[in-house]
């Protein structure tokens, strides 16, 4: 017999468990990205960026994933950091202004932005830290959105908000109702 989506993960849960993992993620998301946007506003810079929201969700929704692991996390943001940072300096775009400035990408600027995210791709994999949202902070810095400085240390702390209050949030219960399936199966 096959779940609600046609598939076999869905035997056995009430039509209702979607929305309350949902709902579960609603509040601890927004709770998440409250605090990092507080913290940030009572600092005066901008701690909340597009690659804050994807790390979150993923923390929060699929803790127990590979990609959503401390390792990872850590590691991918800082491989993404260095590779965007990287591509900066080495396309001559340390001082140049943001895409966001000019708005389009200088063909410098696609450049450092594709070799960044690439070679982030290539560091998760051989360190096997898999972390999507990592590939989003390569681009934020190579495009210069996330600029050295003010909005990068932003961003930066932002990322490690998130992460800490994510392994806390990750916790509380009643998001993973299969989860909680399993460990009813495996006695644990």
């Amino acid at each position: 017999m096959s779940g609600p989506r046609g598939d076999a993960a869905g035997q056995g849960r009430p039509p209702w468990a979607p929305w309350l993992a949902g709902a579960r993620l609603l509040v601890l998301g927004a709770v998440a990205l409250t605090v990092v946007g507080l913290a940030g506003h009572a600092a005066g810079g901008v701690w909340l960026t597009t690659t804050v929201g994807p790390t979150a969700y993923l923390l929060l929704a699929h803790p127990e994933h590979e990609a959503s692991q401390l390792r990872s996390s850590l590691l991918g943001h800082a491989a993404a950091t260095a590779c965007g940072l990287g591509c900066l300096a080495a396309f001559g775009l340390w001082d140049h202004p943001s895409v966001v400035e000019l708005h389009r990408d200088s063909l410098p600027q696609i450049g450092a932005q594709a070799l960044a995210v690439g070679l982030t791709l290539l560091l998760l994999t051989v360190c096997h830290a898999h972390h999507p949202p990592a590939a989003a902070t390569a681009l934020l810095i190579a495009s210069g959105i996330a600029r050295p400085g003010p909005p990068l240390y932003g961003m930066l702390i932002g990322l490690a908000v998130v992460i800490a209050l994510a392994a806390v949030l990750a916790r509380v219960p009643g998001a993973h109702p299969d989860r909680a399936k399993s460990r009813t199966a495996d006695g644990s």
